[in-house]
Order: C-alpha cells, then sequence, then structure tokens
C-alpha cells in the first residue's frame, strides 16, 4: 500500500505562486499525476510525470505550472506561477504503483486527501 499526503495549498493573489508537494510512503511509485476539482464539477485532469520523468500538461495550465518529482524523496511537485482564480480548487495527487505477490503483480491507483488552493482577485 502507499500513502499519499499533499501539502503546499492556500491562499494567494491573483497572479502569486504556490508549490504543491505529494510525498509517497514509499518508493517504486511509477506514474504520478495532480488533478484538482471544485464543486460541481468532475474531477480535473493538470499534469502527469512518469518514473522516468516525462512530463504532460493540460493546455489551462501550460506555460504557467511545472511537475516535477525527486524519486530519492519519493516526492512530487507543482510549482504554480502566474495563479489565476479559475485555478481555486482542491489539488489532488495520484499516483500508480504495482502490487504483487506470488501469483503476479498488478497496477493499483492511489489518492492523496487533497489540498486547497485559493486565488483571490
Amino acid at each position: 500500500q502507499v500513502q499519499l499526503v499533499e501539502s503546499g495549498g492556500g491562499l494567494v493573489q491573483a497572479g502569486g505562486s504556490l508549490r504543491l508537494s505529494c510525498a509517497a510512503s514509499r518508493s517504486s511509485i511509477g506514474t504520478m499525476s495532480w488533478y484538482r476539482q471544485t464543486p460541481g464539477k468532475q474531477r480535473e485532469w493538470v499534469a502527469t510525470i512518469s518514473s522516468s520523468g516525462s512530463t504532460n500538461i493540460a493546455d489551462s495550465v501550460e506555460g504557467r505550472f511545472t511537475i516535477s518529482r525527486d524519486n530519492a524523496r519519493n516526492t512530487m511537485y507543482l510549482q504554480m506561477n502566474s495563479l489565476k482564480p479559475e485555478d481555486t480548487a482542491v489539488y489532488y495527487c495520484k499516483a500508480v504503483a504495482s502490487e504483487c505477490s506470488a501469483y503476479g503483480c498488478y497496477d493499483h491507483a492511489y489518492w492523496g486527501q487533497g489540498t486547497q488552493v485559493t486565488v483571490s482577485s
């Protein structure tokens, strides 16, 4: 099993910056992603980074957000710059990891509890 703990959320004025962190409880984590969700809307994908560092960023945040990871510390980051009020949401960390037994392995997705980001205008 894997536990994920997000941190770094808070209240910031439009144009400001925040850096979110997602710490995993163990190593050997595969793909990690950031999602966000506001009340009344479905969860939205924001960014993904593979175990080797390959990244994908949503068009809505490209150029403003950067995803990275430090495998030695089992931690993923989301650097958010030039924040806009529409970025306000609960941001969730997702990680995929293999669960193995004598019968084989399968991939399981784990989710953090989320961290609130509020951007004021």
